[in-house]
């Protein structure tokens, strides 16, 4: 079989004027990037805000693990597969960030058959939203270190700067460092650091902001530093949060492209699910909603971090609600939680795949939780057995789920229509009643063990001397009612990646608290989470190339 890129490659492409169409968007709402790429002005919107919105449908995993789940690719595939059962449908999808790109993940735009395109474009610069996001971020550490430089009248205490820098590249040299050397005339010296630019509270800022009064508004709402009294200094305390939001004037916007089967997707925005709250932007869905009756969404990573901040952040603020949960699942992810070793997956191993499918079980008893209709959406491939197939059927059955196997890696929309056809009649049967995990009235610490409790399956939560004072700190500033953004490992449902499966009996470890005072959510980091990944020993960016006429390889 052809590989991703070589595939993308040979991809018959509409001009984007013609995607648009497909959904109603004149040209006029359009702001073209190339033939293939175009911005959405927020004009469109204001003219669709009374239209009825679609149903939305999320889909979400089962802990990732190093055989791939597919999950972008099923949800690109299901997309194109509405199409074929004569559904209008849009996708809507995060940004790829160079970091993973060029490190060990991959790209977000889906494989096989059942991809996003322009598939190089999307997987490097895009349309530069994240370079924006950059640029925003650091033009605030700036002005920090200048402030002080220029002698400081806010008060600032150097030794409680909160904020980083980033950059959009996965680069371990950077998560401590020191800035400010060489004398007088370059500042004060001062321990920094970085953070990937997917993981600032620009980027989550950015998919939560309605518009950019609200962009401006959760800009200055940015706590930076404390003063040497103790006390928050912001964004607009620096004046700042207005150039900060006029870098990202073009960003706020969502992009329009397409599938290779020409399906459209809104591809807006791309925070982290471990280390952020892991959604597409909220302007990208909320149009989507008014765009097609049905539209295909994501979360990252597993349903115990993508799903849960989906349902209990990005809903709230956004006040949507899902009607389906599609959770994506293989045979030999699941043998991998069961303990099978990546080399010997293509093996059948019912007691193993037995044992692998509590992690299945697990994600399904919380979706469950949350009041939304579910249905399993088993990714699969050439090594499958009927027999492991039917195992995961039957286990299902008796938790009253229904299952559709999906080729749509090998097969695009036509491997999607059986997936396609069961989420329809589960939308037109069950009704979805939605609701959070947990009251907002409830303290930080309650929310926390609330989650570790009910969706990590965990027995306690154990904090750190430093995370009960921030907490402190940050409930004595009147940001109790705020929602958590768990930043967890992303392999394990405990904050142990090594413990696969459906572990029990664990504590969780809660090392620090963050207050994302703009983004309107508290970080709880656990684990050995980083905010900055380093790259592995081979990266991908190895085996990427470009020749003289232009020709990318090794792109995936």
């Amino acid at each position: 079989m052809l590989t991703d890129i070589e595939i993308a490659q040979k991809a018959r492409l509409l001009p984007i004027e013609d995607v648009a169409a497909k959904l109603g968007i004149e040209r006029k709402y359009l702001e073209l990037y190339g033939d293939y790429k175009a911005k959405i002005k927020d004009e469109l919107y204001d003219k669709l805000k009374d239209r009825p919105d679609g149903k939305l449908v999320l889909v979400t995993a089962i802990n990732p693990t190093p055989a791939g789940e597919g999950k972008t690719t099923t949800t690109v595939g299901l997309g194109q597969a509405m199409a074929k059962i004569g559904k209008k449908a849009i996708i809507a999808l995060r940004e790829p960030s160079l970091g993973p790109v060029m490190g060990i993940k991959g790209g977000a735009a889906g494989g096989g058959y059942s991809q996003v395109v322009p598939m190089e474009d999307i997987n490097l610069h895009f349309t530069g939203d994240i370079h924006a996001v950059t640029t925003a971020n650091n033009l605030l550490a700036a002005a920090i270190d200048n402030h002080i430089h220029q002698g400081n009248s806010l008060g600032i205490d150097a030794r409680r700067i909160l904020w980083k820098r980033c950059m959009d590249m996965n680069d371990r040299a950077l998560r401590q460092i020191v800035v400010g050397l060489g004398g007088k005339a370059n500042g004060f010296p001062r321990e920094d650091g970085f953070n990937i630019s997917v993981a600032s509270e620009v980027m989550a800022i950015l998919c939560l902001a309605t518009s950019m009064t609200d962009l401006k508004e959760r800009l200055g709402r940015i706590v930076v530093a404390y003063n040497y009294n103790g006390e928050p200094v912001t964004a607009r305390d620096l004046n700042v949060h207005g150039a900060m939001a006029l870098l990202l004037k073009d960003a706020i916007k969502p992009n329009l492209v397409q599938t290779l089967e020409n399906t459209p997707c809104l591809m807006h925005g791309g925070p982290f699910a471990n280390i952020a709250h892991g959604c597409n932007s909220l302007k990208a869905t909320k149009l989507a909603l008014k765009l097609a009756d049905y539209v295909i969404t994501e979360a990252g990573f597993g349903a115990d971090l993508g799903a849960e901040k989906f349902f209990d952040i990005k809903c709230r603020y956004g006040n949507i609600k899902p009607d389906a949960v599609v959770i994506v699942a293989t045979v030999r992810a699941l043998k991998y939680n069961g303990g099978v070793k990546k080399e010997e997956l293509s093996k059948e191993n019912l007691e193993a795949l037995g044992k692998g499918i509590e992690n299945l079980e697990k994600h399904l008893e919380n979706l469950k939780k949350f009041g939304v209709p579910v249905l399993v959406s088993i990714n699969h491939f050439a090594s499958d057995t009927q027999e492991e197939t039917e195992l995961i059927k039957s286990r299902c059955a008796k938790l009253g789920v229904d299952v559709a196997v999906s080729r749509v890696f090998e097969k695009g929309g036509e491997g999607g229509i059986e997936l396609a056809e069961k989420l329809c009649s589960i939308i037109e049967n069950e009704p979805s009643n939605f609701k959070p995990l947990y009251d907002l009235s409830l303290s930080i610490k309650e929310k926390i063990e609330l989650i570790t409790r009910e969706i990590y399956g965990g027995d306690r939560v154990v904090f750190t001397d430093k995370a009960l004072n921030e907490i402190k700190s940050i409930e004595a500033m009147g940001f109790k009612e705020l929602p958590v953004c768990m930043a967890k490992t992303q392999y394990s449902l405990s904050d142990n990646p090594s413990l696969l499966g459906r572990p029990r009996g664990f504590e969780l470890t809660v090392k620090e608290v963050r207050l994302s005072a703009g983004a309107g959510f508290v970080v709880a980091l656990t684990g050995d989470i980083m905010t900055m990944p380093g790259l592995p020993k081979v990266p991908a960016a190895n085996k990427i190339d470009i020749d003289e006429n232009g020709v990318i390889t090794g792109l995936f």
